[in-house]
């Protein structure tokens, strides 16, 4: 009998298709507690499709998803509810809602999801704001007053809001300039070692990767064709790895490219 922990997500023959297109074709994928998974690869490579498959918004054709050992596809809305209570998600475009103040953006899932008194709320969400570098003036603010750094560090205060268990972070660091990129990627390691949080994030920025993941694996055509500690990333014989983080247009991932 196996002494080994239960991995806190475990992903299993994963398929997914729409209409004629496959674009999961049998992933298989764990992450163990407390560690930083970044899943990288191209453009339209399926990454999306796997986190929002492993976030339930998204039903896949077959195969299995487990949380904590606890299968997930095909569970009713009740099991559903209590599985996303452990999920904090950092959206690719922040997706803040424009009608709400900073503050209520940060304490959304909070007052909606939990029915946690307004008041509380506005509390843990200043306390989150700081979290992320942000002070008290900010809250009341509206999104659109805000620079697009300052805009994913609330986003990123209101993934952290209900203290998740697992966070996701959808291609975190897309549109920033490389020092802001930089600033969110210490943020996200500060909020995951401070939660002791499992973090499962998708990119196609290698700089991000390295800097916020203990382990890699590499999606291409619906399957992980590669995985391991970020360490030997560098070191790897494996060619569609080698030709993606080295950013070379030569090599067996050929890109469409039509003439105009």
């Amino acid at each position: 009998m196996s002494d080994a922990p239960t991995p806190k997500i475990a992903v299993s023959g994963l398929e997914k298709s729409f209409g004629r297109k496959r674009v999961l074709t049998g992933i298989e994928i764990a992450c163990d507690a407390g560690e930083s998974l970044v899943v990288i690869g191209g453009s339209g490579t399926g990454k999306s499709v796997l986190i929002k498959c492993i976030l339930g918004l998204l039903r896949p054709d077959r195969g299995s998803i487990r949380i904590d050992g606890e299968e997930t596809v095909g569970a009713g809305s009740a099991a559903r509810a209590r599985l996303m209570r452990k999920f904090g998600m950092l959206f690719q475009g922040s997706a803040l809602f424009d009608s709400l103040p900073v503050w209520e953006n940060v304490a959304f899932g909070l007052i909606q999801g939990r029915g946690m008194p307004r008041q509380r709320a506005r509390e843990i969400a200043l306390e989150k704001l700081a979290a992320v570098g942000l002070g008290p003036e900010v809250a009341a603010l509206s999104p659109a007053e805000l620079s697009g750094g300052m805009q994913k560090r609330v986003a990123l205060a209101r993934a952290i809001a209900a203290e998740p268990e697992i966070l996701f972070f959808d291609e975190p660091t897309t549109g920033l300039d490389p020092i802001m990129a930089d600033v969110i990627n210490r943020l996200i390691l500060d909020c995951v070692r401070g939660l002791g949080a499992t973090a499962v994030s998708i990119t196609h920025d290698m700089i991000s990767a390295r800097k916020i993941a203990d382990r890699i694996a590499m999606l291409h055509q619906g399957r992980i064709i590669w995985q391991g500690p970020t360490a030997e990333i560098d070191r790897t014989d494996n060619p569609y790895v080698d030709q993606f983080v080295n950013g070379r247009a030569e090599g067996p991932i050929r890109m469409e490219v039509r003439a105009a």
